[in-house]
């Protein structure tokens, strides 16, 4: 008999995305404030809070992408030819907020060329990445599973919303993130993006859990009938408390509290993403069990991702380990 291995590849993707939304979205966010920094010095300092770590945060987004192939190759077919612009403007920031990081160090009278390129590169990844979102969430158009829309479906008003929301959310997770490993008056600086970030991600959770439901008579379905009301109430209602939490949290000297309840904040909404589109892979008519690979290939594949998943979290607990504490002018980025 065979084993379904489909919630187990599930978890795997699940746990993928959401650690490479997690790390590297703090890192972009960071490139999205860098152009605010006092001066030069202080733009520095920000840019080596993230410099030893940034790399390491893009392999959970490698994994996502082989499992997603490996795993379920039918949803790969349909969201790539969909996806095609927005993923190749992402890739595209990606590499030039990677090279910025090599090319600053060295660079004298062009360092100027390369703060832009981690800048830009950072926004308009974080951007293309929401854009990715939100047509993920609207929905794909298929037919004899195949994507069946143009390639332009994504340039429409939820995609865009969503996009616009990531880049709060990520200047969110960045602000908090440089609050936790800075002092004195970059922590300051931090903060005040804190708040400003933190107003912009409440009024985008809102209006997404408002258009999402309006929009889709399914995800309405799913949050709004009896009993899934009542045993869903207290997510928005824990959300509303993190809130307000990270908030009173922005006042006080305990710098970790404010990065970590921007972590809830975004399990919460991924929890709730989750909740909404389950079961479906490819929105609103590709399930996961209809995109998955034969149970031979996902029991083979899954050997060496069960071997090489440890690995992962070990390395990344590690190097996060090595790199903790305050980021000083002293030390930096070599």
């Amino acid at each position: 008999m065979d084993i379904d291995l489909v919630p187990i590849w599930t978890a795997i993707l699940a746990l993928a995305v959401f650690m490479y939304v997690l790390l590297d979205g703090f890192d972009l966010g960071v490139g999205i404030l860098s152009p605010f920094a006092a001066d030069e010095d202080a733009r520095t300092l920000i840019m080596n809070s993230v410099a030893p770590i940034w790399d390491g945060n893009e392999t959970w987004l490698v994994l996502g992408g082989i499992g997603l192939f490996a795993a379920f190759p039918l949803a790969f077919a349909i969201i790539m030819p969909a996806m095609y612009f927005p993923i190749l403007v992402m890739l595209l920031g990606l590499i030039f907020r990677g090279v910025a990081f090599e090319f600053r160090l060295k660079a004298h009278r062009s360092r100027y060329l390369w703060d832009h390129s981690f800048f830009w590169g950072s926004l308009l990844a974080t951007f293309a990445q929401g854009i990715v979102l939100g047509s993920f969430v609207h929905g794909l158009e298929v037919r004899d599973n195949q994507f069946a829309g143009s390639v332009y479906d994504w340039f429409a008003p939820f995609p865009l919303a969503v996009g616009v929301g990531l880049v709060f959310g990520y200047l969110l997770l960045g602000a908090t993130w440089l609050v936790l490993k800075t002092e004195g008056a970059i922590r300051d600086w931090a903060r005040g993006w804190s708040r400003v970030a933190l107003v912009g991600v409440a009024i985008f959770i809102a209006m997404i859990s408002i258009w999402t439901p309006l929009a889709d008579p399914h995800i309405a379905a799913r949050w709004f009938t009896w009993p899934n009301l009542l045993l869903l109430a207290p997510m928005p209602i824990v959300t509303a408390i993190l809130v307000v939490w990270l908030w009173v949290a922005l006042d006080r000297v305990h710098d970790a509290a404010p990065f970590f309840a921007a972590i809830g904040l975004f399990a919460l909404c991924f929890l709730g993403l989750g909740i909404s589109l389950w079961p479906h892979v490819v929105p609103p008519s590709i399930t996961l069990w209809d995109a998955a690979a034969s149970p031979k290939s996902q029991a083979f594949l899954l050997i060496g991702t069960l071997f090489l998943l440890p690995i992962i979290i070990a390395y990344t607990g590690w190097s996060y380990y090595v790199f903790r504490g305050k980021v000083r002018a002293d030390t930096g980025y070599h």
